[in-house]
């Protein structure tokens, strides 16, 4: 297959994989809870550094649509069709990856947030293991000393792929609910050693999607 006609073919499942996401999230019923954090920062007018599972990213880049955030996106294949969905939904996109451009996208996120937008980043992407909070997040905010803040999801009912993320889709008429953790400081010390602290970074994001689950249980969903 020529490059063109991949292209082409990227484009076109772009553009189907959007209009899919619309009618159907279009009828998604989201909650938000524990957002005051975020809503103190943006008064602010400070940026926030959202991390989020790659699980759980389509109901985020839904509940999240045109709001002025930037997202990591890698430069694969896969990648490029996330990138135009997330285009499609009023987000800006940095390319890059841990093992693919890595300097570039830590250079373009930085430059971001110095321009006063959100950053959001999978901290287990783009390839896994699933759930674990790569340091790339943390380097991020210590170079542009902007605050983390974890993001969870939880959806009524929801397709579950069979990929490494274990990506979910809510369903049609779903009830998403969103969960934020709290606003987490960049962490110090030397970049080398950042690996080392990850955990609680982690921990905090799974907590994020764990307080969103409750929060749905307690309201009936």
């Amino acid at each position: 297959m020529s490059g063109d006609s991949a292209d082409r073919r990227t484009r076109w499942a772009a553009r189907l994989g959007a209009a899919l996401v619309w009618l159907i999230a279009r009828t998604w019923r989201v909650r938000y809870v524990n957002d005051g954090a975020l809503g103190e920062a943006r008064r602010r007018g400070e940026p926030v550094v959202f991390v989020v599972w790659h699980g759980q990213l389509l109901p985020l880049l839904w509940a999240h649509r045109r709001q002025d955030i930037s997202v990591l996106i890698s430069e694969h294949r896969d990648g490029e069709l996330i990138a135009r969905i997330a285009r499609a939904l009023g987000y800006r996109t940095v390319r890059g990856s841990s093992t693919r451009g890595a300097n570039r996208a830590l250079v373009g996120l930085v430059r971001e947030l110095d321009a006063g937008y959100d950053v959001a980043i999978t901290p287990d992407g783009p390839r896994g293991p699933y759930h674990s909070f790569a340091a790339g997040s943390l380097l991020v905010a210590q170079r542009s000393g902007r605050p983390i803040l974890p993001v969870g999801a939880h959806a009524s009912r929801s397709w579950h792929f069979q990929s490494w993320d274990r990506f979910i889709l809510p369903k049609p008429f779903a009830r998403v609910t969103v969960a934020y953790g709290p606003l987490l400081a960049a962490p110090g010390g030397s970049p080398r050693s950042l690996g080392e602290l990850t955990p609680p970074y982690g921990e905090a994001l799974d907590g994020a999607v764990a307080a969103a689950e409750a929060a749905a249980l307690a309201g009936g969903r």
